[in-house]
Formats: structure tokens, C-alpha cells, sequence
């Protein structure tokens, strides 16, 4: 535990130097800035996201979870379950931007359409970090500002601490994970602070054995871990 308390001091610490230099050093990034598609591009009607979404799960989850869909406003409750797990859609917005640099530009890709159900736990302390680098997608704001803002807003506690594991569902036979990847395999969603991929046996990334994906050595630690093809949830039209 002290290990863990003094990496995420040491952490903080770095990302209060990293947004320091960002804002000294790259005021005009914007300026210079890939175009966002048009907002309508991102939404869905209303059924076919909440079909969506619930795909994310097998359905003795997600048939008794909570719904959000995503608005013009941002996320809103649209079905209020009894399991405490939360499903919704997630936009290219939520791709990683700490160290995965190759993935920056789904944020401008309106075509992604990653279904995801996150336990009570994750509901808790990852959801909130999803809906706030989607807001600020929403806003207009470039890779490197959904990075600076995510990183003050945990430092002032904004967002939760995120100091233990917790598991999201990606099931979803439907899944869209951006040009590159499409339909990858149903696989869970570790939230493992801190991980990197030499942790797991340093396995290859894009394969069949756990892997951490996105933004290792952060709070924000995303491992996968892929599951059969036959587990994959289809949509059931509503």
C-alpha cells in the first residue's frame, strides 16, 4: 500500500509539471487543431443507443443496469436499473491520450461506437472520467486539452480517486473501436492504477492474453482482457 500511496504522489506531482508546460509552452495548439465532425455525427436515436448499450453485457447484467445515452448535453439517465452496474455508449472522445498517441485522433472520429457496462465500483470512479473527456470532446477542446483538464481535475479531486480495481463489460458484438480495429474480441475492462504492461508478462498488445492497453503507469491504467468470440453480445432491436 505505501508503494502504491508514494507512486500516486509521484504521479500527481508529474501531471501538475505536465500541465504547467502545456499551458506555457503550447498556447496555440488549438489553432492548429484537426476539425470536429458536427455534433449529430456522435448521436444515435434514442432506441438504437439504448439497444447498444445494453449489448455491452450479458443480459443478466445489462437487463437490469442503468442506461445513459449520450445528448447534446452530455450523458442523461434514460432507464434507472436495480444492480448498480451502468451501460452506455462511449465515443471516440474516450480514447487515450496519455500514452497511446496513436489512438489521439479517434476523438475526431464520429463513427466509434464502444458499448460498455461498468460494475458498481467503475460506476463510481471511471464512469465520471468517461463523461468528463466526453464533455469537454463536446466542447471543441483538441487530444492534449482532454489530457490537461482530466489531469487537473484529478489532482483538485474533481474526479474520484481511483485507488482500487474495478471490471467493465465490453461484450458487444457490435462494437466499433475505430478504423484500425473495428470489431475487436468481447473482452473486460480492467481500471488497475498504476499497471504497466511488464506487470502482466509484457504481452503483446492487439493479442488473446491480458494486456494493458491504454495510459500505463497512470491512475487511469486500462487493462483488457479478451474473452471468446462466442461470448459476444448482439444488439436485440427494441
Amino acid at each position: 500500500m505505501k508503494t502504491k500511496a508514494k507512486e500516486g504522489r509521484n504521479y500527481l506531482m508529474v501531471m501538475a509539471a505536465a500541465i504547467l508546460i502545456a499551458n506555457v509552452f503550447t498556447p496555440g495548439y488549438a489553432q492548429v487543431a484537426k476539425q470536429y465532425p458536427p455534433l449529430s455525427e456522435y448521436l444515435m436515436t434514442r432506441d438504437t443507443e439504448i439497444a447498444l448499450a445494453r449489448s455491452a453485457a450479458p443480459a443478466n447484467i445489462s437487463s437490469k443496469a442503468t442506461i445513459k445515452v449520450l445528448t447534446k448535453s452530455g450523458y442523461e439517465v434514460i432507464h434507472k436499473g436495480d444492480n448498480r452496474f451502468v451501460c452506455i455508449v462511449m465515443r471516440g472522445w474516450a480514447a487515450p491520450t496519455f500514452t497511446q498517441e496513436q489512438f489521439r485522433d479517434l476523438v475526431y472520429d464520429a463513427t466509434v461506437r464502444a458499448p460498455i457496462c461498468f460494475d458498481p465500483e467503475a460506476s463510481r470512479t471511471v464512469m465520471p472520467y468517461y463523461e468528463l473527456r466526453s464533455k469537454l470532446g463536446m466542447e471543441g477542446k483538441t487530444p492534449d486539452q482532454i489530457a490537461a483538464a482530466v489531469q487537473a481535475a484529478y489532482i483538485k479531486g474533481e474526479l474520484p480517486r481511483r485507488d482500487t480495481v474495478s471490471f467493465a463489460y465490453m461484450w458487444s458484438a457490435d462494437q466499433n473501436l475505430g478504423p484500425d480495429i473495428g470489431h475487436w474480441h468481447p473482452h473486460m475492462m480492467v481500471f488497475a492504477p498504476y499497471y504497466n504492461n511488464s506487470m502482466l508478462g509484457s504481452n503483446e498488445p492487439g493479442g488473446a492474453l491480458p494486456q494493458v492497453t491504454d495510459d500505463a503507469g497512470t491512475p487511469f491504467t486500462v487493462i483488457v482482457i479478451p474473452v471468446d468470440h462466442s461470448l459476444a453480445v448482439k444488439v436485440q432491436p427494441r
